[in-house]
C-alpha cells in the first residue's frame, strides 16, 4: 500500500516503469488479501481447506489469478528493463505509457481467465477422479497446466532479459573503454543489474519452487487426505508462506531501492531541503 500511495502521489514518477511497478504492487496486495482470506478458512474450518468444498473455489481462483498476475508483472518489468536499454541509442522505438497500460491490461485479462477456470467448470467438485490433495477441488491437471508454463516463463525470460542487459551493458563500456571515455557509469550500472538480477533470481527461486514441487507431488500421488496428513499441509501452508513473502520482496528489489522514490516517500512526510536529481541507465 505504501508503494501504491507514493506512486500515484508523486505525479512525476508516472513513467511507463512506474506504472508497471504500481501493477506489481496491486497484484501483491491481492496475493496478501487472498491468502488472508484462505487462512481465515483454515482457523474457522480446517477441514474444507483440506478435502476441498465449494467454498474455496472463489478464494483460490483468487489466489491463483494475483500469482499470475505478479509473475506476468514481473516478466513485463524484464522485457522493458530490456527494451530501454537496448533500444536506448535508437530512435525508432520507445516504451511509452500506452505501452506498459496494454502490458497491464494484457497480464490482468490473461491471469483473470486462467485463474478462474475452476470457477467455469473445471474443478472435481463432483468427483474423486484426479483431484488435487493440496488445492481441492482444484484437479491435478488444471494446477500443471497453470504451473509448469509459467514456471518457465517466471524463470527463463528473466534469465533471458538481465543477462542481455548485463552483455549490451558490458560491450558498451568496452567500446567506450577503447575511445578513451570514462566507464564508471557503465560499470556501476552492470554491478547493480547483475546485484538486481541475482536478488530477482533468489526470491523467485525461493517463493515458487517450493509450490512447483508441490504440483509435482500433486500429479505422482495417489494416496487420500486422511494418509497424507499433517505433514504434507504443513508443507502446503510453508509455500503460501513462501509466496506472501515473495509480495514484501518485490517493492524491496523493484521499488524501495529507488533512490528516487524514497526521496519522493519522504518529501510526502515533510518539506525537502535539499532536492536530489537521480539519473539511472
Amino acid at each position: 500500500c505504501t508503494v501504491i500511495f507514493t506512486r500515484v502521489a508523486t505525479k512525476d514518477l508516472h513513467k511507463p516503469i512506474s506504472i508497471l511497478f504500481c501493477n506489481l504492487a496491486f497484484s501483491d496486495l491481492f496475493t496478501s488479501f487472498s491468502g488472508f482470506w484462505i487462512s481465515m478458512l483454515f482457523i474457522t474450518n480446517p477441514d474444507i481447506t483440506i478435502f476441498g468444498s465449494k467454498d474455496m473455489l472463489a478464494p483460490y481462483a483468487l489466489y491463483t489469478m494475483s500469482i499470475l498476475s505478479t509473475i506476468y508483472n514481473l516478466v513485463s518489468i524484464g522485457i522493458e528493463r530490456y527494451l530501454a536499454v537496448a533500444e536506448s541509442m535508437r530512435t525508432r522505438f520507445r516504451v511509452a505509457r500506452n505501452h506498459s497500460i496494454a502490458a497491464v491490461f494484457i497480464n490482468w485479462v490473461l491471469a483473470f481467465f486462467l485463474g478462474c477456470l475452476p470457477l467455469m467448470g473445471w474443478n472435481c467438485l463432483h468427483t474423486e477422479k484426479n483431484v488435487s490433495v493440496l488445492y481441492s477441488p482444484f484437479c491435478v491437471d488444471y494446477l500443471i497446466f497453470i504451473g509448469i508454463p509459467n514456471v518457465v516463463v517466471a524463470f527463463i525470460i528473466p534469465l533471458f532479459t538481465y543477462l542481455r542487459i548485463i552483455i549490451i551493458l558490458r560491450k558498451r563500456k568496452l567500446r567506450m573503454k577503447a575511445c578513451g571515455q570514462a566507464t564508471g557509469t557503465y560499470k556501476s550500472a552492470e554491478i547493480q543489474v547483475a546485484r538486481t538480477s541475482i536478488f530477482i533470481w533468489l526470491l523467485a527461486l525461493i517463493s515458487y519452487a517450493p509450490f512447483f514441487a508441490g504440483a509435482i507431488f500433486d500429479a505422482t500421488n495417489y494416496r487420500c487426505h486422511v494418509d497424507l496428513y499433517p505433514g504434507v499441509y504443513i508443507f502446503r501452508n510453508c509455500t503460501a508462506m513462501l509466496i506472501t513473502m515473495n509480495c514484501l520482496g518485490n517493492p524491496i528489489i523493484y521499488t524501495l531501492k529507488v533512490k528516487t522514490l524514497g526521496a519522493k516517500l519522504k518529501a510526502l512526510k515533510c518539506l525537502p531541503t535539499n532536492h536530489v536529481r537521480a539519473c539511472t541507465i
